[in-house]
C-alpha cells in the first residue's frame, strides 16, 4: 500500500499555526495522512522560529519542521536544532551553523528521507545547493528509496532546474518560500513529484501572509515597519503526495487549499 505524505506550505505565524489547530486533524483522516512535513520558518511571529512554536507544531502530529532563510532570525532557536532532529535547517548554510539539512524518519516501520535546500538567486549568499545536495543522495537512499526535498527559493527558473536535476532521484521536490501556491503540479518523467511553490498557511487577505497596510507603507517610504501576520481569511495550502513504499516512485501529487470556518 502506498504511503501518504501531506507537505505543508509556510506556517505564517499565530495565525497559520490557529488553521492547523483547526483544520488539520480532520485533514489528516480525509487524506488518510501517514507522514506530515510543513515548512515552519515564519511560524514565530512572521519571521524565524521558537523552541516553544516549534513543540507546538509537533504536538499537532507534524513530523518534520523545514525552514528557509529566517531559521536564525530567532536566537532562541540555536540550541533546539543543536538536538532535535525533526527541525530541519537549509544543507547548503556554511559547515559550522547549528542543526542539520538531512534528516531520516521512521513511521511505522517505513523510512522517509527529507533534504532542506536554500536557493541563491534573490536570497542569501550560501553553498551552492546543487553541488550540496548531491552527495547525501547516495547515503539516504542506503536507508530508503522515499526521499522529500524541501527546496526553499525564490525564482521559479531555480526550482524548475533543480525539479530536473533531482529527478528520477527523489520522490518528490516541493518549492517553499513565495507563499503563493502554483497550479503546476506534477509526476516529472513518472517517479518525481513536482510543485514550483506549494504555499502558505496564515491569512490571505495580506500580502504574502502579512497585514497589506504595512507592507504597502513600506513599499511607498521604505521606512523600516514591524511586520504583523494578517488574521484575516484564514487558509490552507499544500499537497498531498502519495509514494510507493518500495521503490519510493511517486505516484500521485494533488493540491490542497482549505479555508478555515470564520
Amino acid at each position: 500500500m502506498p504511503i501518504r505524505v501531506l507537505f505543508l506550505g509556510d506556517i505564517c505565524g499565530r495565525p497559520g499555526r490557529k488553521v492547523l489547530h483547526k483544520l488539520l486533524p480532520q485533514l489528516i483522516k480525509e487524506e488518510r495522512i501517514d507522514f506530515i512535513i510543513a515548512n515552519a520558518e515564519n511560524a514565530a511571529g512572521g519571521l524565524g522560529i521558537v523552541p516553544r512554536v516549534a513543540e507546538e507544531l509537533f504536538s499537532m502530529g507534524i513530523d518534520c519542521l523545514t525552514t528557509g532563510d529566517h531559521f536564525l532570525d530567532k536566537r532562541e532557536i540555536r540550541e533546539t536544532l543543536k538536538i532535535e532532529p525533526r527541525l530541519l535547517r537549509p544543507l547548503n548554510y556554511p559547515p559550522g551553523v547549528p542543526g542539520q539539512g538531512v534528516g531520516i524518519f521512521d513511521k511505522g516501520g517505513v523510512k522517509i528521507g527529507v533534504i532542506n535546500l536554500l536557493g541563491r538567486i534573490f536570497l542569501k549568499v550560501v553553498d551552492c545547493p546543487f553541488q550540496r545536495v548531491k552527495p547525501v543522495l547516495s547515503d539516504i537512499r542506503e536507508k530508503t528509496p522515499i526521499i522529500f526535498v524541501d527546496f526553499h527559493a525564490e525564482a521559479t527558473s531555480e526550482k524548475r532546474a533543480m525539479g530536473w536535476f533531482l529527478c528520477t532521484q527523489v520522490s518528490a521536490i516541493i518549492g517553499t518560500h513565495t507563499h503563493v501556491q502554483t497550479a503546476d503540479e506534477q509526476i516529472l518523467s513518472g517517479t518525481t513529484a513536482y510543485i514550483t511553490d506549494v504555499g502558505m498557511v496564515g491569512g490571505f487577505d495580506s500580502v504574502i501572509g502579512m497585514e497589506k497596510d504595512k507592507v504597502i507603507n513600506h513599499f511607498l517610504y521604505r521606512t523600516p515597519i514591524r511586520f504583523k501576520p494578517s488574521n484575516s481569511d484564514l487558509r490552507l495550502n499544500g499537497v498531498v503526495v502519495e509514494v510507493d513504499r518500495e521503490s519510493g516512485r511517486a505516484l500521485s501529487i494533488k493540491r490542497i487549499e482549505k479555508r478555515c470556518p470564520s
